[in-house]
């Protein structure tokens, strides 16, 4: 008994010697020169073989491995347990970055692998255990490669590209890209903006799928509305989510096929290429860039040459003017509608712009809407923005605009029948063009796939495609049209208005 007394007293007291001694070393500091004198012992047990990675090559080219090494051991969390390391300010306000110093040395982990690196002025010194390198050595380059590139997207700053004439320093200029606009602040409905974003991510992530199709990793959409619908703010939004670069095309000051080729060739991958409103300069016939060219340049031959991983945004007031040629699948692979402002999108406006998600005059509003009235995002954005301080005031104030202007082109035919002397007549015209406005809005921002295109590079459509009325609302409506024009033809100004109408 009394041994097993003195073996348990003696192992109690071991436990607390070891227990103090950490403490002891922990509190002093005295783990980590521990720490280092056991890693001397280990290495007189250990075979190591060293690969040095020089800053630049034996042409004095700068080595870009170098500098994804640098990137990838910069943000290794073992920099902060270095004896020590240098600070410097970063891009951003009150950033401090930690930067490696001369001669230091940092230890990785890698599959179970201890792997250290050691900075020596122009090089960078990897030392591993030649028992590991076989295993290890390949998966752990291309481990560095892609944490680098990630890390290099995330910090990239964006910038926006616009082509010169002055070809002295190169055919672009740039600025920064700091637009705000994101998916989220998008006036869109929530599924048609999640179908978007799903068709990005897929993008972003097929580079192999389109190699095995042998075709060029890019991806095109046609955006197409009236003015003030969004569509710029779009194009920023898209450039956000991806973080791309945006080079913005002014084809007014590209003078021929040719120095489209040469814009493209000094454009970069990871680049939103922008072409606003191409249905209103093919419809100018312009005399220096041919329609071939241009389709040369939706079909991808020119970008294939140039780099991959493109997105290309085009714009358009409306397309039913432009040649089928150009929005055939292959040139253009999505297809979507911004139309004039709905009650869905006027919700979305009011809580971007005055925190609303519900409102009194919300019913008011959406009863306009179903009238026919609307406004475009933009002129509904403005007003308020102008009324930010008092949100009664900004929704009264869209209300007003909303029975006063309307929508311009339908809010002047309208004020042009009740002008012509059909006052009942107009009043139910008025009324069947609220019923169809109401029914078509349903389905204004639906997303389609074209019958038997199921393979995400095939062309769809997202924007209003068919309508489809029952037939009690087809009924009525022919009802109200035959109604409407009895009474216009009764009247002498009802008859010369419904010429006018037909022509």
């Amino acid at each position: 008994m009394t041994i097993l007394f003195n073996l348990f007293l003696l192992l109690f007291v071991t436990f607390i010697v070891l227990f103090l001694f950490r403490v002891v070393l922990i509190k002093t500091g005295l783990i980590y020169v521990v720490k280092k004198k056991w890693r001397l012992v280990e290495d007189c047990f250990h075979v190591y073989q060293f690969f040095k990675v020089p800053r630049f090559s034996e042409s004095m080219q700068r080595n870009k491995l170098h500098h994804k090494v640098w990137v990838y051991l910069n943000s290794l969390t073992s920099v902060e347990d270095s004896d020590f390391t240098n600070l410097f300010t970063g891009k951003k306000p009150n950033e401090i970055v930690l930067g490696l110093d001369p001669n230091q040395i940092i230890e990785d982990d890698f599959l179970g692998a201890k792997i250290f690196w050691i900075n020596e002025d122009d090089n960078l010194v990897l030392k591993i255990r030649k028992a590991d390198k076989r295993r290890i050595l390949r998966p752990y380059l291309q481990h560095i490669h892609s944490v680098s590139d990630d890390l290099e997207d995330q910090k990239r700053d964006l910038k926006l590209y616009m082509n010169v004439v002055d070809s002295q320093k190169g055919r672009w200029r740039s600025v920064p890209f700091t637009h705000p606009s994101t998916l989220e602040t998008m006036a869109m409905e929530s599924d048609l903006k999640n179908k978007v974003k799903s068709d990005l991510e897929n993008f972003l992530k097929a580079k192999q799928y389109y190699q095995r199709l042998g075709r060029v990793w890019k991806r095109s959409y046609l955006l197409y509305g009236p003015s003030g619908t969004g569509k710029s703010s779009f194009i920023a939004a898209l450039a956000n989510f991806l973080s791309y670069d945006v080079y913005d095309i002014d084809l007014s000051k590209v003078s021929d096929d040719s120095d489209l080729k040469l814009l493209l060739l000094q454009s970069t991958a990871k680049s939103v290429i922008v072409i606003e409103d191409l249905d209103r300069y093919l419809s100018e016939k312009p005399t220096g860039m041919s329609l071939s060219g241009i389709l040369n340049f939706m079909d991808g031959i020119l970008t294939s040459s140039c780099g991959e991983e493109r997105v290309m945004v085009i714009t358009m007031n409306g397309k039913d003017q432009v040649e089928q040629s150009i929005l055939r699948p292959g040139r253009i692979d999505v297809h979507i509608h911004f139309p004039l402002c709905d009650f869905t999108a006027f919700k979305t406006l009011a809580n971007n712009y005055l925190g609303l998600k519900d409102h009194k005059l919300f019913p008011q509003v959406e009863e306009i809407f179903q009238k026919g009235s609307s406004l475009s995002p933009a002129e509904i954005g403005e007003l308020m923005m102008a009324n930010r301080s008092s949100p009664s005031r900004a929704l009264k104030s869209v209300i007003n605009a909303l029975q006063t202007e309307g929508d311009g082109r339908v809010g002047r035919s309208r004020k042009s029948l009740d002008e012509g002397g059909g006052g009942h007549a107009a009043k139910e015209f008025k009324k069947l063009y609220g019923l169809l406005r109401v029914k078509s809005s349903r389905k204004s921002q639906s997303f389609d796939l074209n019958d038997g295109q199921k393979e995400e590079l095939d062309c769809v459509e997202f924007g209003a495609k068919d309508l489809v009325w029952d037939e009690a609302v087809v009924s009525r409506g022919l009802k109200l049209v035959q109604f409407a024009l009895c009474a216009l033809v009764s009247s002498v100004s009802g008859r010369l208005l419904l010429l006018s109408l037909c022509f």
